[in-house]
């Protein structure tokens, strides 16, 4: 439910392509990674890099990352509660112009059959040819700018707060935060329910968007290669990009979650399972979509290109848009906005308990306090919310995609993955490594693994880093508005900060250590380990004991679903 690259939707019909090599390169591989290092370790995001102490800063880097996810990514979930709260109209509000909110320049949906001969029959709008209507303000446009967002001229002038988008802030947050804040079993049991529901749900989309007319064509659309794009870099870029994002890499999760499994749980089994179930639920809402985006497309009499939506605008532009000319449309539009709370709200709680597991485990035991957990939870959403505000304001959307473009960006999670490999295989050891899994599943892994985290991933992941760097275009709102310069230097601050931890956390170690260099690196390398490493590192422990190790539930693994969500 996260972001999808700017050009996904353009170059879907070739996508799919490099987007299945990347899995096998780079996704499944440092899925696989953090998972282990966090069953192996029984650590949250920062001490599980007590495997290698001296690059602890990754663990820090990755807070930094999931904390600025977990803020500005709920401002979808706002938005999409705001949308099913009004999807309970007999008439869609986004549906019509004749809202207080409309400027006379609004024109609702038409048919393209009122199109003759490219001109517009009705004498009311001019002579317009139906691909200058078609870019024309809609009223689901001017809902989304002018009542959901109000949104102002620029980054320099914040506004007011929309109230109404304020309350539904609030309200997800507080669903977060008691879906949560008793730990992984209660969040557990809840996510059986959001886990499955959604595909209840996409498999009725998918019924009804079959049966419209020009669904045909947008499948069609949809899984018909268009060779020529294959060999534009940018499609290559996308689908690495993409991967480190849906299968949540980079945030410390994986690592958190992973933690919660026993020690002789089979992760890897769990990863290509996982990660199959990702890929393909990607694929299958693929489907669900472009049939909605082929009926739009007929409706409109306009190619499938021109009503494809990538970001925000898909969930709450172009698919609002399409349910509208549906019969029955407000039910289809709170199917849709339900599924998207369900599966947004599954995000959050992987985000939110892996911040918390994280600043839990930088505790020793002895400062344990009663409820210790639940406020813990509580200071996060609570500082989340108040960052938050500046984001339902009228300049809020310029705040939101501050936060998307760097903060979380594929350029910050790249040079997480990149480092994350480089620790594991080349400091602490592949081989070693891939030991330790042998002695907690019982079995070694296909050497490819290995051969991934060694040399191919860290290669796909500096090659799609470096390619970020030398292609940077400055960021932009719907192509039209430039951010000023000092939201730029903004928004660098916010990818560096986690982007720094690593050399800063690593220059300060060494300079603090003593010791000629060769002492210092071998002292901060050598692993901390915990207490359950010292009866798995006993010669005569039989590897079936170790599943006493810990009180791992298949919540656990529920939970890890829904971070590939």
């Amino acid at each position: 439910t996260s972001a999808v690259p700017t050009s996904f939707l353009n170059s879907i019909r070739v996508f799919l392509i490099p987007y299945v090599l990347f899995i096998f390169l780079g996704g499944i591989p440092i899925f696989f990674l953090e998972i282990a290092l966090g069953q192996f370790m029984k650590a949250g995001s920062i001490n599980v890099w007590n495997i290698a102490p001296l690059f602890k800063g990754l663990g820090y880097a990755s807070m930094v990352i999931v904390f600025f996810c977990n803020t500005y990514y709920i401002m979808v979930l706002a938005w999409g509660f705001y949308y099913l709260i009004k999807s309970f109209n007999s008439t869609l509000p986004w549906s019509t112009c004749d809202n207080p909110w409309n400027t006379e320049n609004c024109i609702e949906i038409f048919r393209h059959d009122d199109c003759q001969n490219g001109t517009i029959g009705n004498s009311t709008f001019g002579n317009l040819t139906c691909e200058e209507l078609a870019d024309a303000r809609s009223p689901i446009i001017e809902f989304w700018e002018n009542k959901v967002l109000n949104i102002s001229d620029g980054l320099d002038e914040p506004g007011v707060i929309n109230w109404e988008l304020m309350l539904c802030l609030m309200a997800v947050w507080v669903m977060v935060y008691f879906c949560v804040w008793k730990g992984v079993k209660s969040t557990g049991k809840i996510v059986y329910f959001t886990a499955t529901f959604p595909y209840v749900v996409l498999i009725i989309l998918l019924v009804r968007g079959v049966t419209l007319p020009g669904a045909y064509d947008g499948i069609l659309y949809y899984v018909k290669p268009d060779w020529s794009k294959l060999g534009e870099a940018q499609v290559w870029i996308d689908a690495g990009t993409q991967i480190f994002f849906s299968y949540a890499i980079g945030l410390g999760a994986l690592t958190a979650l992973g933690s919660y499994n026993r020690f002789n749980n089979d992760c890897y089994k769990d990863a290509f399972v996982l990660a199959l179930i990702n890929s393909g639920t990607s694929f299958f809402a693929g489907f669900v979509v472009f049939s909605i985006l082929g009926f739009m497309a007929s409706e409109q009499g306009v190619d499938i290109s021109k009503v494809a939506e990538s970001g925000p605008g898909l969930a709450f532009i172009a698919y609002p848009k399409a349910v509208s000319l549906m019969p029955v449309a407000p039910v289809w539009a709170a199917l849709f906005f339900v599924m998207l709370l369900l599966l947004g709200l599954d995000s959050q709680f992987v985000g939110v308990e892996g911040f918390v597991t994280g600043i839990l485990d930088i505790f020793p035991g002895k400062y344990y306090m009663r409820y210790q957990r639940e406020i813990a939870v509580a200071i996060c959403c609570l500082l989340c919310f108040i960052i938050d505000l500046s984001m339902v304001t009228q300049g809020g959307m310029y705040v939101f995609q501050l936060f998307d473009y760097y903060s979380a960006s594929g350029i910050t999670l790249l040079w997480q993955a990149f480092w994350e490999c480089v620790v594991v295989a080349w400091v602490y050891g592949a081989d070693r490594f891939m030991d330790d899994i042998a002695r907690m599943i019982g079995y070694r892994p296909f050497p490819w693994m290995k051969w991934c985290w060694s040399i191919i991933t860290p290669c796909v992941c500096m090659g799609i880093f470096l390619f970020h760097l030398l292609n940077y275009k400055p960021l932009t709102y719907n192509n039209v508005y430039v951010y000023p310069w000092w939201g730029e230097v903004i928004g660098w601050c916010l990818a560096l900060s986690s982007m720094l931890c690593i050399p800063v956390s690593l220059v300060y170690k060494l300079a603090g250590a003593k010791g000629t260099f060769r002492e210092r690196w071998e002292t901060l390398t050598k692993p901390v380990w915990g207490a359950h490493h010292l009866e798995y590192m006993a010669p005569d422990t039989d590897i079936k004991s170790l599943a006493s190790l810990s009180p791992g539930t298949e919540e656990n693994k529920v939970i890890i679903f829904e971070s590939v969500m």
